[in-house]
């Protein structure tokens, strides 16, 4: 009887094993805001768990860089800019995209109309508020695109290393301010200036846009069937997760904050975060478009940072694949 007892203890112990979550462990690119409100809804909603997978979101800030922590181990998949995960892998680290939620860029240079500036012709003089640790590429592009010099000269412009904030436009410390539709734009707004005091230009639309929030994992990783299958089910979810927050702007911006352990995020904001948010969604399926991808190795190889200097050849055809999307979007 006790042997039987411990048999039947044994086969349900199997059984509880056989069909326990597989863990991911998803790192962010920055803070819980709706930026990756696909990912908080997903894991509200119980898609994740649908699909066998116990995942954990990981917050980013100002001193985690994503590249670094999926090296060290401390993440399975992460979100980044192609620009840090492509740098990341010239460097060594062999970074691969295996989904692109984000098709459209929210990445902007906003100017007061004030100093006159109307056009990029009119920037040379200027002081420009820029974003380093990578966000500089497509503006160094940029300007070496339009010809214009970044060393303060009379015939070039002034380059203030912005922080992530708008201060430098509201103290009237630059001309012009890195912003993302999504968050920033809305806080100058917030301050007190109208939409008609500013002049906007959006990198993409100058030709110098880098695709933005991508899902990248190793390339060791994938070589093992259980990871990739784990993937092909966390990327599947992560998509539904992203149509459902796309389609209930409001319900989406509560679970993000929700799920903000700072309690720094408020529902407002959030909820402008995510409605302009579902425009860099729109259109995508979450498979990366190979001309976007293009457009970025494009900019990133014209980009001369002197500080942090882009990618100095072609990336190898491993850099991203179809495979997981291939599979998960079926």
């Amino acid at each position: 009887m006790k042997r039987t007892v411990l048999a039947a203890m044994a086969v349900v112990g199997m059984a509880g094993m056989a069909h326990a979550a597989d863990s991911v462990k998803l790192q962010l690119k920055w803070v819980t805001q709706a930026q990756f409100a696909g990912y908080y809804v997903a894991l509200d909603k119980g898609y994740y768990s649908d699909e066998g997978l116990d995942v954990t979101i990981l917050p980013g800030g100002p001193d985690i860089a994503p590249e670094q922590v999926i090296a060290g181990g401390g993440a399975d998949v992460i979100v980044d800019w192609m620009a840090a995960a492509l740098a990341a892998r010239e460097r060594g680290l062999p970074l691969v995209n295996i989904a692109q939620p984000f098709k459209h860029g929210g990445l902007e240079l906003t100017c007061l109309k004030e100093t006159g500036i109307t056009s990029p012709a009119d920037f040379p003089g200027h002081t420009l508020g820029v974003w380093f640790y990578g966000n500089e590429y497509p503006f160094y592009a940029w300007m070496a695109k339009l010809g214009i010099p970044t060393d303060g000269s009379a015939d070039g412009v002034t380059v203030l290393k912005q922080a992530f904030n708008v201060d430098p436009l509201l103290q009237k410390q630059a001309d012009c301010i890195s912003v993302m539709t999504y968050n920033e734009y809305g806080q100058v707004l917030d301050a007190g200036i109208t939409p008609d005091q500013l002049v906007t230009f959006n990198y993409l639309d100058q030709g110098v846009g880098m695709m933005e929030d991508g899902l990248y994992v190793l390339q060791s990783s994938l070589d093992d069937p259980a990871f990739a299958d784990k993937m092909v089910r966390f990327v599947r979810a992560s998509m539904k997760g992203w149509q459902y927050a796309a389609a209930h702007v409001d319900e989406a911006a509560q679970i993000v904050v929700d799920n903000d352990a700072s309690g720094a995020q408020t529902l407002e904001h959030q909820t402008y975060m995510m409605s302009e948010v579902g425009k860099l969604i729109a259109d995508s399926n979450g498979a990366l478009d190979p001309a976007d991808y293009q457009q970025t190795v494009a900019t990133l190889l014209s980009a001369v940072s002197p500080d942090n200097p882009a990618i100095t050849k072609e990336p190898d055809a491993g850099a991203w694949t179809h495979a997981i999307t291939d599979k998960a979007l079926q």
